[in-house]
């Protein structure tokens, strides 16, 4: 019989909260050696929170958090700790010599599956290339690197999956899940909660569910902690009106009824629940389409020298939707802003249907003004706005309807979170009633509730619809067909979807990724600690080397 697993943080009662708002309460709860543990729910809950908890960067208001002796742990958070002024040499390498590093296969491993090699091929300049100019996905690649490399025996992340490619999830999921050692991960990518954990833990009113498994284990015991819950609600439910239609019977006299009868209904309507604080997607109302919707025909895109599209032609339909892959900086979002006619191409022309009404989604929610309140934004753009059912509704009933109630819908903008940010600029785009959609990047801050209710808006939604997203989950959930950019300016048909687009990049596991020219957003970065306390990252102590072969050429794409 196999010794026990070796606990290295247990919570115990414990409670946490921000001013006069509880966020954990009473939360009992462990990670042993060997656990792989992903973290689920809705924004605000306190999965963060519950993350540093068991990284000792807070502390509980009440009971017990305790950590193994000469725990080594680490943590990469969703902000930014990469020093601009500093190289990729300074984060990952340090002082050592070439020959000291070049030769470790951990190393190697880490720089092929996210920096492109020893040489690092993503970036013009290698290892001496300057943090300060990086995109999003860049530097979180640089910071997951800095990590791995130093193999704590307690990983914990914090979204490590943000701005990253799907090729570069689809590594970092074969990595953690080969990895020896413990990891805690927040994330709302469900591939990624399915590729690699074992456990998950669910962040929900206060308390902490405990299931065995990735998502499709925890959506089963999800649906039945509900089924149970319901019945249990139903026969409540029952005796409730049983107990208050006695009360009401007979003559006056009897509303003296015995002090226990009335105390047991008393408190089976003290203990109704509130109505879930959820998010409603509504479906707007859509203008029909015409036969044509948008062509992209011979289109050029090039920043400098760098050319990432070259004579590229690609026809949607109306009523197609379509997944958009590619690496970092390959230029999905260039093309989406030449589809949006955000961005002017330097050859060919882009064709639009007469009835087309674009709504795009960017990446940035900064572009709704701050200093506007969240019902103040939907007034902005709409007052009043008509459902696909012929609803009509007004944008403070909007505003409750997707999760904006009282208080919330007087907030400042600038005083959301990042996922409430997200949820209001997906109000406003389709408060605009487009009939297509091109949503770049629209998984990024929301929690899963949001995400499934999203994707039950685009299920019935008949416009036409493409998609740039690193969730591998989403993508395949809503869109029929996908396209990639493969580096090459070309626009290639994936029939094979997404397992399709890896395998054509790793039997061309020398294709040069390009740097990304057209985002340069901050993404998450990593703390060091030891023995529960966190310092700086200091630079990781191995290395690699590999060769460089030349990129094979892909054909242009056409809807098919």
């Amino acid at each position: 019989m196999s010794a026990p697993a070796r606990n290295l943080v247990n919570l115990k009662a414990v409670d946490k909260g921000y001013g006069s708002r509880s966020v954990l309460r009473d939360v009992t709860l462990g990670v042993a050696a060997g656990d792989r543990i992903g973290i689920v729910g809705r924004n605000g809950d306190g999965k963060s929170t519950l993350l540093r908890l068991v990284a000792g960067l807070e502390e509980p208001d009440a009971g017990q958090v305790t950590r193994a002796g000469g725990l080594d742990v680490a943590l990469i958070a969703q902000e930014d700790d990469l020093a601009a002024h500093r190289t990729i040499r300074d984060e990952l390498v340090g002082d050592r010599a070439e020959h000291e590093w070049a030769g470790d296969a951990a190393f190697r491993g880490v720089l092929h599956g996210l920096l492109g090699g020893v040489e690092l091929r993503r970036f013009a300049q290698g290892l001496d290339t300057e943090i300060a100019p990086l995109s999003g996905g860049e530097r979180r690649r640089i910071a997951l690197a800095r990590l791995l490399l130093d193999g704590p025996e307690l990983l914990l992340l914090d979204e490590p999956t943000n701005h990253l490619d799907v090729e570069g999830v689809a590594w970092l999921a074969q990595h953690l899940a080969a990895r020896r050692g413990s990891l805690v991960v927040v994330t709302h990518d469900r591939w990624f909660l399915d590729a690699v954990c074992t456990q998950t833990w669910e962040v929900a009113d206060g308390a902490v569910h405990q299931y065995d498994g990735g998502y499709a284990a925890y959506v089963l015991a999800r649906a039945e902690r509900d089924r149970q819950e319901a019945a249990r609600d139903a026969r409540r439910r029952q005796l409730l009106r049983k107990e208050l239609a006695w009360l009401r019977r007979g003559p006056p006299a009897r509303t003296s009824k015995p002090k226990f009868r009335i105390e047991a209904a008393n408190a089976l309507i003290a203990g109704e629940p509130e109505p879930r604080d959820g998010v409603e997607l509504l479906r707007f109302a859509t203008a029909r389409l015409g036969d044509k919707v948008l062509d992209a025909v011979e289109v050029s895109v090039a920043f400098g020298d760098k050319r990432l599209l070259q004579r590229a032609t690609w026809r949607l339909g109306p009523g197609d939707r379509v997944g958009l892959v590619g690496v970092n900086g390959s230029g999905k979002t260039t093309l989406i802003g030449v589809l949006a006619g955000e961005i002017e191409p330097s050859a060919g022309h882009v064709e639009r249907g007469a009835t087309v009404r674009v709504g795009h989604l960017s990446q940035d929610a900064v572009e709704i003004p701050g200093h506007l309140r969240a019902l103040e934004a939907l007034e902005e753009v709409r007052g009043r706005t008509v459902t696909s059912g012929g609803q009509e509704l007004t944008a403070g009933a909007l505003a409750e309807r997707f999760g904006f109630r009282g208080d919330k819908g007087r907030t400042l903008v600038r005083d959301l979170s990042g996922g409430e940010r997200r949820r209001l600029q997906l109000m406003r785009l389709l408060m605009d009633e487009p009939n297509v959609l091109l949503l770049d990047e629209p998984t990024n801050d929301l929690d899963i509730d949001t995400l499934t209710a999203l994707e039950d808006l685009l299920d019935g939604w008949p416009g036409t619809l493409v998609v740039v997203s690193h969730d591998r989950y989403f993508v395949e959930r809503v869109c029929d067909d996908v396209y990639g950019l493969m580096g090459d300016g070309a626009i290639r048909h994936l029939p094979g979807g997404i397992e399709q687009y890896l395998a054509l990049r790793a039997a061309e596991p020398e294709a040069s990724a390009p740097p990304a020219q057209e985002r340069r957003a901050g993404a998450g970065g990593a703390a060091r600690l030891r023995r529960g306390r966190a310092r700086a990252c200091g630079p990781c102590r191995r290395g690699s080397r590999s060769a460089r072969p030349a990129p094979r050429p892909s054909a242009p794409a056409r809807r098919s």
